[in-house]
C-alpha cells in the first residue's frame, strides 16, 4: 500500500498530487487511467478537483502493478480486473515474458541474440 507521510488519517481522502507523490506515478498518468478503467473513479468537487479514497489508490497500485510490471496491456489489465477471460491475458498469467510477443518474433530474436554472441565470441 502507498506509504504516505502527510499527517492525514489512513483512510483520509488523497489529492491526485498526493497519490502521485505516495505511487510514484505521474498526475497525467491517473488522469489517463481515469479514461481507461472506467471503474477508477475518484471523488469529484467544483472545479474538477479530484479526491481518491483509499479503495481509489488501492485500485491505481493494482493497476500499476499489472502493466507496470506484470507487462499487461491496458487492456489486458482491464479484463484481468473485471475478471472476464481475455485471450491476452490469460497467456500473460501463464508466461509474461512472451504473452505480447508472437511466438515467430520470439524464436527470431534468440536467432538474432545466438549469432550476437557467436560473433562476440569469435
Amino acid at each position: 500500500m502507498a506509504e504516505f507521510d502527510d499527517g492525514k488519517e489512513e483512510g483520509a481522502l488523497r489529492t491526485i498530487g498526493e497519490v502521485a507523490r505516495a505511487t510514484g506515478i505521474k498526475a497525467h498518468v491517473l488522469r489517463y487511467w481515469e479514461q481507461q478503467f472506467p471503474m477508477l473513479k475518484p471523488l469529484t468537487r467544483s472545479g474538477g478537483r479530484r479526491y481518491y479514497r483509499p479503495e481509489d489508490v488501492a485500485l491505481v497500485e493494482r493497476i500499476d502493478a499489472l502493466v507496470n510490471r506484470q507487462g499487461y496491456t491496458l487492456k489486458g489489465a482491464k479484463a484481468a480486473l473485471k475478471g472476464a477471460p481475455d485471450p491476452q491475458a490469460a497467456a500473460q498469467a501463464a508466461d509474461p515474458r512472451t504473452a505480447s510477443v508472437d511466438g515467430d518474433l520470439v524464436a527470431r530474436l534468440k536467432s538474432i541474440r545466438a549469432d550476437l554472441a557467436a560473433a562476440l565470441a569469435a
